[in-house]
């Protein structure tokens, strides 16, 4: 049987043989203690109101599943874009991420690299940390109203962007990083596609030509819709796409990309992770997404977030992903799929 690394990269191939269909996250170790994440995201705590490192109050209520940017009309960091340099100061990340990294070299030489990937970790990405600083109205509306300030901003944070990855690839070397950047809601993406192709697409693509060219492998997490720009995701070279949600057509996806990327979701995670639902719900709901997007090869059925927040549901998820999973690659051998 091969190693969840091994089964992962053959399912990445688009004429692997994968022995199984791939679990969710089983075949990466995160690691969340390097410098770049303690400095930047460090003081966010369960139940407390922070301020980041670009000047951003975020909040992380108790019953919340993560911490989310508070920007008001009182305390947004760029109230006008024209005088961007003026109110936003981008951290500096050479100073104050450049050394302490034994904690994480050390949770890294922990893993058993012939069984798992390491997996370093970039949140907040482009178009999130412009909204973070100024609110989502107005990135909105500044990136067609002021095309040039806002290229100029998304310009000083993509900088910022390849710093990050460099100092991660030069110090952890992971096998792999997922890149955080939200792009679209439930319904469509929030850019026209041509002014994300204008804006975002170009600065996208040096971040990932970064991370391929130190031999690593690319993951971007968006769990939204994405459709009407997955063509331009393989041109930029994401190599899985995390966080497909059920509200694309993903079959339609895996036809117009061709087998060119991967894709890492499917599951409905608000229809399963909810009270007052049966066991035999959620079990169906991770059937009926094995059945119709596994056919289509290169693809890993999981919660598009990557848990339910509610435990029980979360156990049944995984529980079937498993079980129906490895039924499902016996009576369908996986690598017939791919190519």
């Amino acid at each position: 049987m091969l190693t969840p690394k091994e089964n992962f990269l053959e399912t990445l191939k688009k004429d692997g043989k994968p022995d199984r269909l791939v679990n969710q996250y089983q075949p990466f170790v995160p690691i969340m203690n390097d410098p770049l994440q303690k400095f930047t995201r460090g003081n966010r705590v369960r139940g407390k109101t922070s301020v980041d490192r670009w000047g951003t109050e975020i909040l992380f209520p108790e019953d919340a599943p993560g911490p989310m940017p508070h920007v008001t009309e009182a305390n947004k960091v760029c109230p006008d874009v024209t005088r961007w340099q003026e109110s936003v100061k981008v951290p500096d990340l050479i100073a104050n991420c450049s050394d302490g990294w034994e904690d994480a070299l050390s949770a890294a030489s922990q893993v058993d690299r012939s069984e798992k990937l390491v997996l370093g970790f970039m949140g907040t990405g482009i178009f999130e940390q412009s909204h973070f600083l100024m609110g989502f109205e107005d990135a909105l509306m500044n990136l067609l109203l002021e095309p040039e300030s806002m290229q100029e901003l998304v310009d000083a944070i993509a900088e910022y962007r390849f710093r990050y990855a460099k100092l991660l690839v030069d110090n952890l070397h992971p096998d792999i990083i997922l890149s955080h950047d939200d792009w679209g809601s439930k319904q469509n993406v929030f850019l026209p596609p041509r002014v994300w192709r204008q804006i975002i697409k170009p600065l996208q693509k040096e971040i990932a030509d970064t991370i391929h060219d130190c031999g690593m492998i690319y993951m971007h997490h968006a769990d939204c819709i994405c459709q009407p720009i997955v063509t331009d995701m393989v041109e930029i070279g994401v190599d899985i796409w995390q966080g497909t949600i059920a509200q694309n057509d993903i079959v339609e996806i895996q036809r117009v990309t061709e087998g060119k990327l991967a894709m890492v979701g499917g599951i409905d995670g608000p229809k399963v992770d909810i009270e007052n639902i049966t066991e035999e719900e959620i079990r169906a709901e991770v059937r009926r997404a094995i059945d119709t997007y596994c056919p289509g090869g290169r693809f890993y059925p999981s919660i598009p977030n990557g848990i339910c927040f509610r435990e029980w549901n979360n156990s049944i998820v995984m529980d079937e992903l498993h079980s129906y999973g490895r039924k499902y690659a016996q009576e369908h051998p996986v690598g017939k799929y791919l190519g």
